[in-house]
């Protein structure tokens, strides 16, 4: 018997990659990869274009029986009632939005507190009473890489953009609708067949939910909230056609043919996909009690919480996950760069800057690097630089600020794990993920900073996988996702030290 072949599309900032799996077992296939164009703004056919390339160097998808697509989050495509490409997408790590999000908080943050008492827990601060009505709304409070900012700058700054606006979607919603045939329509078109197109659109809670007019908790869009973000009434936008947001095992369209399935009877449906940190933790098999933490560019703790997340403080985003749960994530501007800059100050490589913090005590002999280099997002500074205090004419040595800075780094971490922590969720183990995990130090020190074990999975394509994952899940009708196996490279131990994340809090403040 033929083993049953689903595909995984992970359409990242950087690329796309295809990985056509064993459905029964998790077994990579075959993978292709293609590059994305450098930039923040970006014309989705670029997407597709490297979609295709991708496939063909996985070899096709005729014989895939079912797929799913993961992708950057937050990405603003918008469509004109032909379904074309109105502009370039704004991506996540796209800024220009950052005066608009101020705006959106600003004027929720207008009113006072309503006299019932129902909004006791707010703040007497109009700005931060804002960033809280934010979060009760939508789960998260606004960036400006959430959508509905980016759709703001739009409204401001393009008007007869915003005016052609006939659908808004997100960079796996647009390439899920593409892989099932659907796309730019000719002048031809009639009504009937233009709305078919633009209603064929779908996506999943994960990615919805981090639009920031998608309350993941009723399960419903606020309209309201994108009318204000575009600076129309609630009427005048109800014809504008946003996606399904399906459930995580509901097929939300077959793809054409032509594009895969092929040499499958009955075709290849598709899943509801979903943003990548979620996709990743499926691809991880993450369950209730489990956080992840990345470390790439950026550093990113996300948790499987079995209830929604609402940060008062407005430092945790509350967005949903691809299995029903919830995925409460804090997410630092500052990654794995830190220890760059450590070896640029000190004139080494990473092989040296290890041996060097390995040298020195723990504390570093009492210096303290808050890393914020690029200003931060947790805490939210973002006109923050970074610093190294305690220094003395004793303790200034190499090996001290070597120390200093991998501690730096993982006690950031620490900060985005405990505010997950300070929202209920019962951490019951921590997978370390993402390129800065080759960095020999982040190893050795991260458990006695993390003051937990730490499983080491090993690198793979976690987001890829999650969406292959999810769509052999589609394809099997099962109450639960399949088991795959997560191939663990090791569990890092270590004495905990708790005077070093003591230490750093003094001096973070």
């Amino acid at each position: 018997m033929s083993r049953v072949l689903v595909a995984g599309v992970d359409t990242s900032t950087q690329s796309t990659k295809v990985r056509v799996t064993d459905a029964e077992t998790g077994e990579m296939v075959r993978f292709g990869q293609a590059k994305h164009p450098d930039g923040t703004s970006v014309n989705p056919d670029a997407w597709w274009q490297a979609f295709q390339e991708a496939a063909e160097q996985a070899g096709g998808l005729d014989d895939v029986a079912a797929l799913a697509v993961g992708g950057q989050q937050h990405g603003m495509v918008l469509l004109d009632d032909h379904g074309r490409v109105i502009r370039d997408a704004l991506l996540w790590n796209d800024t220009r939005s950052a005066t608009n999000a101020d705006v959106l908080i600003a004027r929720l943050g207008e009113a006072e507190k309503a006299v019932d008492g129902s909004e006791d827990d707010l703040s007497d601060d109009p700005a931060m009473r804002g960033r809280q009505r934010w979060v009760k709304a939508v789960g998260s409070s606004l960036v400006a890489s959430l959508t509905i900012t980016k759709v703001a700058w739009v409204a401001a700054n393009e008007p007869e953009n915003a005016a052609r606006i006939a659908a808004i979607c997100l960079p796996h919603d647009w390439l899920s609708w593409r892989i099932a045939g659907h796309g730019p329509l000719g002048e031809d078109a009639t009504a009937e067949e233009m709305k078919a197109n633009l209603d064929a659109l779908f996506t999943d809670r994960s990615d919805a939910s981090g639009t920031a007019y998608f309350d993941a908790t009723a399960n419903e869009y606020r309209r309201d909230l994108l009318a204000m973000a575009l600076g129309r009434g609630e009427e005048d936008i109800a014809g504008i056609v946003l996606p399904r947001v399906l459930g995580p095992t509901e097929t939300g369209d077959v793809a054409d043919p032509a594009i895969a399935g092929k040499d499958v009877e009955g075709g290849c449906p598709i899943g509801p996909g979903g943003g990548d940190n979620a996709m990743a933790s499926l691809g991880l098999s993450m369950g209730v009690g489990d956080v992840s933490i990345s470390l790439g560019t950026s550093g990113v703790a996300a948790a499987i919480s079995p209830v929604p997340a609402y940060d008062m403080t407005a430092s945790v985003t509350g967005f949903a996950d691809c299995t029903g749960h919830w995925l409460p994530l804090a997410c630092t501007i500052n990654g794995s760069r830190i220890s760059d800059a450590g070896r640029a100050a000190l004139g080494v490589d990473y092989d040296e800057l290890a041996e060097l913090a390995a040298a020195a005590e723990p504390g570093a002999g009492g210096i303290t690097l808050v890393p914020y280099f690029d200003g931060e997002r947790t805490p939210n500074r973002p006109d923050a630089t970074a610093a190294l205090y305690g220094m003395t004419l004793a303790n200034t040595r190499r090996e001290n600020i070597a120390r200093a800075f991998v501690e730096g780094l993982l006690c950031s971490q620490r900060d985005c794990l405990e505010l997950v922590k300070g929202l209920g969720v019962d951490v019951k183990r921590i997978l370390l993920i993402g390129g800065g995990t080759r960095f020999a130090a982040v190893r050795a020190l991260a458990p006695a900073i993390l003051d937990m074990d730490v499983e080491l999975p090993e690198t793979d394509e976690y987001v890829a996988i999650g969406a292959a994952r999810q769509a052999a899940w589609v394809l099997s009708g099962e109450t639960e996702p399949p088991t795959w196996p997560v191939k663990v490279e090791t569990t890092l131990t270590g004495e905990p030290t708790p005077q070093v994340y003591e230490q750093y809090v003094r001096w973070r403040g």
